[in-house]
Order: structure tokens, then C-alpha cells, then sequence
């Protein structure tokens, strides 16, 4: 959304310019005010274009941004006002929405981060909805083994349901994905997709963000704010990271998703939603309902459909797939070109645990791709933490031995193959690091021919077979 008007209103002149310059590029009009006063002044008299989105700093002589806010909002409902500070911590944040703010932006801040922020905030002025922007190009989800396989038959089978689905996994594994997906292939894919971390969210406002909320509900509540339920409604609400949601929260979720209604904040009118939900967590739901940290009747409203997404060490055949497409993605940029990673990073990359998932991958190419010196990135651009992982091999065999007994309790059978298989694995991952993808040395090391290995690496599914 471009030739929008942008209000900036900063003391600093030098943060002031340099928002100026980075609005102006993306092709907006931007009007500058050196105090709250200025800005307040030229909207009566109308000196210049009124906003589509006004960016104020807290702290300033004379009138602060708090203050500005509160004015502001008063009279313009739908201008939405993004504050901006040195000093971020919670009463501050609390503070800005409280005064009516539409986000609270920590200097020093990222310019990408900045100018998204004003697209959302522009999306907002002229009516759209605060939901999730789907982008095929950048946004796919990607994986050939056959824990990822699982994963897109599950949302293949969701295409035409509209049940509560809970998505579970550790942090990183693209469960954020999975629900664009889950929407993108949906009944209701035409309708809103709106999302929000309960976890992200201070508990003195996730209910107004939740729920909204009527003018005069609390101190700053200047005009009736459109929760997150009703934004949603007809269409689809993606709640991540549940499992932190606050005790008295969740009695007042269990109610919306029982009976479709629920109460603004504040208010007196009851409010009827026809949503679908989609839940995301890192945590371990069933022992937070016997902790009782969970209801465990909001878990199985929730818990209509589960889905698990697998950790990156899982899917480790999948590795170098992701890594072209993070390293696609990073050659589109300006200046930019195509790296590619040599076989031996290949091999050293998915020998790693990946702790971090596949996060933690992409933030480590973008590393490599800017400071690897040619177009193949080499062993040697690897940051050398991935060099000094430490096994604790000490117990092994009684690990193994728990694993065992644990499966077969549980009705395990063919436990020489799945266990098997995991065994071969490890020690030819480990042979491979060791030897940087040497595939003579690392048969050599293994007691094995490289006919062998060379079998077993295509029969296994890792990369270099």
C-alpha cells in the first residue's frame, strides 16, 4: 500500500531522518513534527494531509507520546498511532496500548521491522482485517521425508473439515506453517486468517486483544477496540503458543468455543462469532492439565485433531532441500547472488542436532551465505560451535535398553528395524562428520567397504548416498 501519508513525530531529528528517508523509499508521503504540540496543532488546523499512520516517540519535550496518543485517538478512532521508545519494558508497553496505541516499536529498531509494521498499521486504517499475510514465495513448506509426508497427508485430510485442530511441536519446526496451510486448503480459506501469541502478549491485555473491548472500559480505553474473535470471524484464529495462557483466560476461551459468544470487555451486549481455531504449543498439554495449569476440558475442545510437527533432527534428509530454498530466497535480494554449500558442509550440517530446528537453520545460512568469501560455502565458514557438539555416549547401553522396554510396552513390534535403523544412522553421521564427508575414510572408520556405505546411505535416506 503505497502514497500513503506517515506522520512522524520525534524530538530526535536523527531517528527522525532516517524514518523519513526509509517511508519516502517505500513510497510514502512522510511530514515530520519536533513535539506533540506541532503535531496536534496541524491536525486542527489542517495544515497538512491528514495520517494514515502516525509514529510518535514517548519521550519528548513538552507533551509525551502517551499523552499524544490519548488526544489523538480521541478524536481519530481509526488513525492508528505506533509508539516508539528507548526504554522498553512492560509498564511501558502496557502504557502504549492502554493510551490506544496500535503497536509499541523498541528503538533501536530494524527498518524492515519498522516499515512492516506501518503496512499493518496502514492495512488497519482503510478496514482490513489484522490477519496473517499469506506469501506462497516465501512462506512454503517444504520436506520429502516421511515424517513431513505425514505431516502434508494430515492437512490434505483436513481440506475439507472445519474440526479445532491442535498443532504440536518444539519451538522452530514451522507450526506457524502448518496453519496457513491448514487454512490456505480450508473451507474457509476465503475468509480472515487471524493469528496471535498468547505468549507475546502481556496478561493485562490479552483479553482485550482476545475479546476487545467498549469505549470507557478502563483508564485510555478511548473508543471501542474490535477484538481478535470478532476479526475472525467466518473465518479462521490461530492461537500459538497456548499453553501460556492465563488460568482465568481460559474458562472465558472455553465458553466462545462451546457457544460461539462471548462479552467485550466492558460490555453488555453479548457478541456471537462463528470461528475455527487453530492451536499451536511447544508444551506439554496433558501434564499441564494434571498440574492444574490447563482445564482439561478447554484441552479436548482444542484437541479435536492433533498434529505433530517433527523436529529438523528427524527430517534430517530434508536439510539440504531447505537449504537451497533459504539460500534462493537470500540470492532475490539487491546485490545479492546464488551460494550453494559444498558436500562436506552438506554432510556436517546434517549431523547436527539442530536444537533450535529448522529456525536455527535458517538463521545459520543467512549467516554463512553473507560471510562465506565465494559462492561455495566451505567448511570453514561454518561457525565452529557446530564443530564442538559434545555426545554424552556415558550409559548409552541403558538408555537403549529404556527405549526398548518403553516401545515394547507399548505394543511396539519390528523393534530391529526402527531401532536398528536409528543405530546405523547415528554411527554413520558420526563417520561422515568426522571424515567431512569423506565417504572412503568414513567406510574405513565404520569397518565397512564404500560399496557398503554408499548402500546403506541411499537406503537410509541421507544425503550423499
Amino acid at each position: 500500500m503505497k502514497g500513503e501519508t506517515i506522520w512522524v513525530v520525534d524530538d530526535d531529528t536523527s531517528i527522525a531522518w532516517v524514518l523519513d528517508k526509509a517511508l519516502t523509499k517505500e513510497g510514502h508521503h512522510v511530514v515530520r513534527f519536533e513535539s506533540g504540540e506541532a503535531a496536534l496543532s496541524s491536525l486542527v488546523s489542517k495544515e497538512q494531509p491528514e495520517p494514515a499512520v502516525m509514529l510518535s516517540d514517548i519521550r519528548m519535550s513538552g507533551m509525551t507520546g502517551f499523552e499524544l496518543a490519548a488526544r489523538v485517538t480521541r478524536s481519530l478512532p481509526d488513525l492508528p498511532v505506533i509508539i516508539m521508545t528507548a526504554f522498553g519494558d512492560l509498564d511501558s508497553a502496557v502504557d502504549a496500548y492502554k493510551h490506544g496505541a496500535f503497536e509499541y516499536l523498541t528503538k533501536p529498531f530494524d527498518i524492515k521491522e519498522m516499515t512492516s509494521l506501518v503496512d499493518r498499521a496502514l492495512q488497519k486504517s482503510v478496514g482490513h482485517s489484522d490477519a496473517l499475510e499469506v506469501t506462497p514465495a516465501n512462506r512454503l513448506m517444504l520436506g520429502e521425508s516421511a515424517p513431513m509426508q505425514e505431516v502434508f497427508r494430515i492437512i490434505g485430510r483436513l481440506s475439507a473439515s472445519e474440526m479445532n485442530v491442535l498443532i504440536r511441536g518444539e519451538s522452530g519446526t514451522g507450526k506457524e506453517l502448518v496453519a496457513e496451510a491448514i487454512f490456505r486448503n480450508s473451507p474457509r480459506s476465503s475468509k480472515p486468517l487471524v493469528a496471535i501469541n498468547t505468549a507475546a502478549i502481556p496478561s493485562e491485555l490479552l483479553e482485550s486483544e482476545l475479546f476487545g473491548h467498549e469505549k470507557g472500559a478502563f483508564t485510555g480505553a478511548h473508543s471501542r477496540h474490535i477484538g481478535r474473535f470478532e476479526q475472525a470471524d467466518g473465518g479462521t484464529l490461530f492461537l500459538d503458543e497456548i499453553g501460556d495462557m492465563p488460568a482465568g483466560l481460559q474458562t472465558r476461551l472455553l465458553r466462545v468455543l462451546s457457544e460461539g459468544r462471548f462479552y467485550r470487555v466492558g460490555g453488555r451486549d453479548e457478541v456471537s462469532v462463528n470461528v475455527r481455531v487453530i492451536a499451536a504449543t511447544n508444551q506439554n498439554l496433558e501434564g499441564l492439565v494434571e498440574d492444574g495449569r490447563f482445564r482439561g476440558d478447554l484441552f479436548h475442545r482444542l484437541n479435536v485433531i492433533s498434529l505433530q510437527t517433527p523436529p529438523l533432527r528427524d527430517r534430517r534428509g530434508d536439510i539440504p532441500l531447505l537449504i537451497n530454498h533459504f539460500l534462493s530466497n537470500l540470492s532475490r535480494e539487491p546485490g545479492a547472488e546464488k551460494k550453494h554449500c559444498s558436500p562436506e558442509v552438506l554432510q556436517i550440517l546434517q549431523s547436527y542436532s539442530w536444537p533450535g530446528n529448522v529456525r536455527e537453520l535458517e538463521n545459520l545460512v543467512k549467516r554463512v551465505s553473507v560471510l562465506s568469501p565465494s559462492t561455495m560455502v566451505q567448511v570453514e565458514d561454518l561457525p565452529k560451535e557446530l564443530f564442538g557438539e559434545q555426545i554424552n555416549v556415558s550409559g548409552w547401553q541403558d538408555a537403549l535398553m529404556l527405549t526398548a522396554t518403553e516401545q515394547l510396552q507399548s505394543g511396539q513390534q519390528g523393534l530391529m528395524q526402527t531401532l536398528g535403523a536409528t543405530f546405523e544412522t547415528t554411527l554413520i553421521n558420526a563417520a561422515m562428520a568426522e571424515t567431512k564427508g569423506h565417504k572412503q575414510k568414513a567406510a574405513i572408520l565404520l569397518g565397512w567397504g564404500r560399496n557398503t556405505l554408499t548402500r546403506k546411505l541411499k537406503q537410509l535416506g541421507i544425503s550423499g548416498g
